[in-house]
C-alpha cells in the first residue's frame, strides 16, 4: 500500500539534502487507479512548496495512455517530464511490456508539452538491442514531432542470461 506522508517524507528529505535537482521515479503502479499519478503531483507539489528553486524531473510511465494521468503529472509543477520511449518502434514488442508501445509513449510526451508549453520533455532510447541507424534517425524525428527537447542514449546491458542478449555494443561514430 502507499504511504500518504510519502509526499511530505520525500520533500522533508529532499530539502535536508541541500539538493537542486531531483528525478522521481518508481515502478509501475497498476496497483492504482491513476498509475500513481497523483501521488507522484502531490510529491512534487510538496517539494516545491517546501523550495520554490528546486528542480524536478518525473521519470513516469505512460499510465496506459491514460491522458488524465498525464495532465495530473504534468500540471504539478515539475520541471521536466520524462517518459522513456525506450528502443526504436520495430522492437517495441520484443523489448517492452506488451502493454505499453511506441505510439501511446509518443501520445503521452506530446500531450504533456500540449499542456505545458514551457514544460521540458524527456526521453530515453537503449541501443544494442538489434536497431538500425535509420531507425534511430526516425526514433530521434518522432521525438522531436511530439515535442520533446532531451533524449537520451544508454547501452543496453544483458542482466542474466535470462534477458534478452545484447545485439551489438555501440562504439562511438
Amino acid at each position: 500500500p502507499i504511504d500518504p506522508g510519502e509526499p511530505k517524507k520525500v520533500a522533508e528529505a529532499v530539502s535536508k539534502w541541500g539538493l537542486d535537482y531531483v528525478v522521481l521515479t518508481s515502478v509501475d503502479r497498476d496497483d492504482m487507479a491513476d498509475g500513481g499519478a497523483g501521488h507522484f503531483s502531490e510529491t512534487i507539489r510538496t517539494m516545491k512548496a517546501l523550495d520554490s528553486k528546486i528542480k524536478v524531473e518525473a521519470l513516469v510511465s505512460d499510465y496506459g495512455g491514460d491522458l488524465s494521468c498525464v495532465r495530473t503529472v504534468a500540471e504539478s509543477g515539475l520541471d521536466v517530464y520524462a517518459h522513456n520511449v525506450e528502443t526504436v518502434e520495430r522492437l517495441q514488442g520484443r523489448v517492452r511490456d506488451r502493454r505499453a508501445g511506441y505510439a501511446q509513449s509518443l501520445a503521452t510526451l506530446a500531450e504533456a508539452k500540449r499542456l505545458v508549453p514551457s514544460l521540458v520533455t524527456k526521453s530515453s532510447v537503449m541501443l544494442g538491442v538489434g536497431e538500425k541507424h535509420e531507425e534511430v534517425m526516425q526514433c530521434m524525428r518522432d521525438l522531436r514531432d511530439a515535442g520533446v527537447e532531451i533524449v537520451t542514449f544508454g547501452q543496453y546491458l544483458r542482466p542474466s542470461r535470462r534477458h534478452m542478449r545484447v545485439y551489438e555494443y555501440v562504439e562511438e561514430a
